[in-house]
């Protein structure tokens, strides 16, 4: 559309717009990106006409395009670092080329630079039912000699001026998900991640928020990189007191060069803005990343609850011992049966066999045939645990192949954990893997594969002396793809440590994620509001461990253990058969109890809010159909609880109230009353207006312990 001679590009949401103008002889201007505007609506004329050009400037002005670039006007962060053996460092982009692969809701700019000859192509694809912006970005060389490339962003987005605070995401393993936020000014904010996967402590994406914006209300941004690799992230503030944030991979030294029209393809990146706080953010990202996983058989069935092996024996497996844990976990009311790490080749602890991908048979004699009959005989599924990218320098395939590693010549090859990891890029490798994979998958009625990765990458190097960061990355990806089109009907679960590669890249190959190896409760209540701010809850592992917690040695209730892990894709871990009687009656009520809820939990929308006072809440489901979960992180220090607000209600309806935890130590109210009483009876009704403004009063609780309940519209 044209406004007084000037094109502009508008692409819609359902509650936002983003705004381009095209100007000849130059990259398209970011005009505008933020709530949706009305169909329209364009900016009065060209950018320039309302910019005064100040002292000590260029005579023609350099605002933010969709792809800035050093080296001819633009003083800020390029979105390419390129040169040609020194030349051919500064670009610019003099021609575009539109294409619309949809009205306002896609497109493709092809941008040209005829004297350093390279093209970019970026996408912009605006999804009105998630509200999420896609971007991504595709450079060539149409040169005839080869470009080294140092920065390629696969997203430049631009943010108004009300931003103020960024908050991110950092921790470590067993502690990942911690929330921090940084104050936005004039020095540039950056994250990077160099650890060869996603990593437990950058996760590739952030927040951007205006001054007094809240978890329900006021101007939020979101953006994350869909990539399990290196990766960088920056906001920098601008002349105009706009602000620019590009995303994308993080390269290593000399790590990408293109030869002669050789093409570079950056991950996508999604992006958003919500009005409605941080909740907005979340839920627009939960809808774009259920849109974009691909499932067997076409949708998302029930998350099977399961048991997995790991923390209930660790390496120490055999056949009988297995069948009496798989006899529990079908009593209990799971669904599938985990074999973890231990069940191969000599594994009798992490100092040994990882590569050698056959049964045990010290432990399995006859296979793992037997065991697998008996866990599908009692109705549950067979999940197996696998670690394919990594090999043990003791084990038969290091020691015959031990060129088969990531390396640098003449460095130490630096082990984690005991392993090195193998350079999947090569042909070889890969097909090993895919062998070794594959053979169990055919042998075995198997249909769930827990996919590990226990070490950040180092001394990453190929046969050629060359970085294969980027190649390991694609590599992974090449061979979960494949083993996904040759066992359509297998799941698989990323974990990498827990939470060490966790993003909406792997997501496209993946189905469930193992969101940290700390299972301790009160800690997993941090690191799951964490991960919700950006991902679902239906692909967030969550297990009710032992008590004490293996990773922290502190104890809480088995209630406490299973409200937390409830709304996630729920397991147990632990050595269910050393369970009294008692608990494993208390643990199958609340394996039933999720099985019942998870239509509600893992569909909808999620809400996070903070009552004050140490209690937490977290509400599931649609306005109309609520799962409701309040915690209480730490004893009160009111003499009265304060209620908990519910802004996502309907002040025009009422809402019947039922408290649906099962009774257990620490869920009681300290003292009866009417409305307390009526919680866990028939339902206590309450107006949508008074829920909004002044919110539900909830019994007072013990420290450590969770109330649910359903809010339901009549």
């Amino acid at each position: 559309m044209q406004v007084h001679g000037t094109e502009f590009i508008a692409l819609h949401g359902r509650a936002s717009s983003a705004i381009l103008e095209l100007a000849p002889g130059e990259a398209p201007l970011w005009r505008y990106w933020g709530p949706r505007l009305a169909d329209h609506a364009r900016p009065h004329g060209p950018i320039r006409d309302g910019r005064a050009r100040p002292s000590f400037s260029l005579d023609h002005d350099q605002p933010l395009t969709a792809f800035p670039t050093f080296g001819v006007g633009w003083f800020g962060q390029s979105a390419l670092i390129a040169h040609r053996d020194g030349r051919d460092f500064a670009q610019a982009f003099t021609e575009t080329q539109v294409h619309w692969i949809e009205p306002e809701r896609r497109v493709e700019l092809t941008l040209i630079d005829p004297v350093a000859r390279l093209s970019v192509r970026v996408c912009l694809a605006m999804d009105p039912a998630s509200d999420v912006l896609t971007l991504s970005s595709r450079l060539t060389n149409d040169g005839p000699d080869d470009i080294e490339v140092q920065w390629l962003a696969a997203a430049v987005l631009p943010l108004p001026p009300v931003a103020s605070h960024v908050g991110y995401v950092s921790g470590r393993h067993n502690g990942e998900f911690q929330p921090c936020e940084d104050r936005l000014g004039r020095a540039l904010w950056r994250r990077e991640n160099r650890r060869g996967i996603t990593s437990h402590d950058a996760f590739p994406g952030a927040i951007v928020r205006e001054a007094g914006a809240t978890q329900d209300a006021g101007l939020v941004y979101g953006a994350q990189l869909a990539w399990s690799g290196n990766h960088a992230q920056m906001i920098e503030w601008l002349d105009d007191d706009r602000f620019q944030w590009q995303l994308g991979e993080g390269f290593a030294p000399g790590e990408v060069r293109l030869a002669p029209g050789a093409s570079l393809v950056t991950p996508q990146v999604l992006a958003t803005v919500s009005g409605a706080g941080r909740n907005g953010v979340a839920q627009n990202f939960h809808a774009a990343i259920r849109a974009r996983m691909v499932w067997p058989g076409g949708a998302m069935r029930p998350r099977p609850t399961h048991l997995n092996t790991w923390e209930g024996v660790y390496f120490d497996h055999d056949e009988a011992t297995m069948k009496a844990l798989a006899t529990t976990a079908a009593d209990l009311g799971l669904e599938r049966f985990v074999l973890d790490d231990g069940w191969f080749h000599r594994r009798d602890n992490d100092t040994r066999a990882l590569g050698d991908w056959r049964p045990d048979s010290r432990k399995y004699p006859r296979g793992l045939a037997p065991l697998a009959a008996h866990v599908t005989a009692l109705g549950l599924e067979f999940g197996l645990w696998v670690e394919p990218e990594m090999v043990n320098p003791d084990s038969d395939l290091y020691r015959a192949h031990p060129d088969w590693a990531l390396r640098i010549e003449g460095r130490p090859r630096l082990t984690a954990r005991n392993q090195l990891v193998l350079d999947v890029g090569r042909p070889e490798v890969a097909e090993y893997l895919f062998s070794q994979l594959a053979a169990l998958l055919e042998s075995l009625p198997i249909r769930y594969l827990k996919w590990d990765h226990n070490r950040d990458l180092t001394t990453a190097g190929g046969p050629d002396g060359r970085a294969r960061y980027r190649t390991q990355t694609l590599a992974f990806y090449a061979l979960i793809e494949r083993i996904r089109a040759t066992f359509p009907a297998v799941e698989i679960e990323s974990c990498a440590g827990g939470g060490g590669r966790i993003d909406a890249g792997v997501l496209r190959y993946a189905h469930r994620v193992w969101t940290s190896d700390c299972i301790d409760a009160v800690s997993r209540v941090t690191i799951q509001r964490g991960f919700l701010q950006f991902l679902p809850p239906e692909i967030m592992g969550a297990h009710v461990g032992a008590a004490p917690a293996h990773s922290t040695g502190r104890s809480q209730t088995l209630a406490f253990r299973a409200a937390v892990a409830l709304p996630g894709h729920f397991g147990v871990e632990l050595d269910a058969g050393a369970l009294s009687a008692a608990d494993r009656t208390e643990l199958s009520v609340w394996v039933a109890l999720q099985k019942s809820l998870r239509d509600r939990l893992h569909a909808g929308q999620v809400w996070l809010g903070d009552a004050g006072d140490n209690l937490l809440w977290q509400a599931h489901g649609q306005a109309a159909d609520l799962i409701l979960l309040v915690h209480r992180m730490a004893p009160s220090t009111l003499r009265h609880t304060p209620s908990v607000r519910l802004p996502m209600l309907d002040a025009t309806r009422r809402y019947r109230i039922r408290r649906i935890d099962p009774p257990g130590p620490g869920s009681g109210a300290s003292a009866a009353t009417a409305n307390f009483a009526a919680l866990k009876g028939d339902g206590l009704v309450v107006d949508g207006a008074w829920l909004c403004a002044s919110g539900l009063t909830v019994p007072p609780s013990k420290a450590e312990s969770c109330a649910i309940f359903t809010v339901t519209a009549l």
